[in-house]
């Protein structure tokens, strides 16, 4: 695999040292203890991002974590849970702590170390992990030196793949601006989303100075120049391709998250209703079966807009 550049890694470093609020910290800690049942050393390095990150409050919405293990036996869940993780990664959680008297709620997902650098590099087809951290992340926790250098380097790795995914869809060579709303705009249309268009130029906007970095380090690296050798019509279908398979493991995603995600259905409905302002009441059927009833829930949430 071809070699990061230095300034980046070193972008991705010190944005990545950010001290957490210590309610960050707390809900954290407490989602170490609760996904290894009692043994956190277990976990590698927890990364905090998300609109909590981006300029919210731990007491206002949802704390986005991920658990980075070092292997799946460490994970406190059934076999077969654990089986799916390491099929479908990764498993998503919800817990609730207390911080100096108020509740931090908090989303933590969970999946090895090992196979987060791999499905954030540019063998992974699909863009969700790629795409979600290519955006600024914090390193909450890590359990050692190398423990961060891995977790730091793939965080680095995961804003080349998307420019690398991005590059040949271009004809001459982009702007900063270019380049990342594109690619935004493009890994925006491969999930379901609640959000309206505006929002992958919104992305590039808020950080603007560090995708501009980024870009900086990126547009001249043997990355790039190995990426603008491929040919546009197939970096385009491949992009339409995973508009398909992004749909397809949206859904996959959201029936799991009946079985690890505590009252997994309404938070969905929720958040749902809370971006596009489209509500959907489930049945009771519904809400006893949310697994079996996600297929419908989503076709009926689809063709009222509350995702694209």
């Amino acid at each position: 695999m071809t070699e990061l550049p230095d300034s980046l890694i070193e972008l991705v470093e010190r944005e990545s040292q950010h001290p957490a609020e210590p309610a960050v910290l707390s809900v954290a800690r407490a989602a170490c203890q609760k996904a290894t049942n009692g043994h956190p050393d277990a976990v590698q390095a927890v990364l905090f991002y998300g609109s909590c990150l981006r300029g919210g409050t731990p007491y206002d919405g949802l704390v986005d974590l991920y658990l980075l293990l070092e292997s799946y036996q460490d994970l406190q869940e059934n076999p077969v849970l654990r089986r799916l993780n390491r099929t479908l990664p990764p498993n998503v959680y919800y817990m609730e702590t207390e911080h100096e008297g108020r509740t931090v709620r908090a989303k933590y997902a969970v999946m090895t170390l090992e196979q987060f650098a791999q499905r954030v590099g540019p063998d992974g087809f699909h863009p969700y992990f790629w795409a979600r951290f290519a955006q600024p992340s914090g390193i909450v926790l890590a359990r050692n030196s190398e423990s961060r250098r891995q977790t730091v380097t793939a965080l680095a790795r995961a804003v080349a793949t998307l420019a690398q995914k991005t590059r040949p869809l271009f004809i001459t060579p982009p702007t900063s601006e270019a380049l990342w709303s594109r690619a935004f705009a493009e890994t925006y249309r491969t999930e379901l989303r609640a959000e309206g268009g505006g929002r992958a130029r919104q992305l590039y906007d808020r950080y603007q100075e560090r995708y501009d970095r980024a870009w900086d380090s990126l547009k001249d690296s043997r990355l790039l120049a190995e990426a603008e050798k491929q040919v546009q019509w197939k970096t385009a279908l491949a992009w339409r391709l995973r508009r398909v398979a992004g749909k397809v493991l949206s859904i996959l995603r959201l029936a799991k998250a009946a079985f690890t995600f505590a009252d997994g259905q309404s938070y969905l409905l929720w958040k749902i209703e809370r971006h596009s302002g489209v509500r959907v009441e489930p049945t009771a059927w519904q809400k006893r079966h949310p697994l079996l009833s996600a297929p419908v829930l989503a076709w009926r949430l689809y063709r009222r807009g509350g995702f694209r």
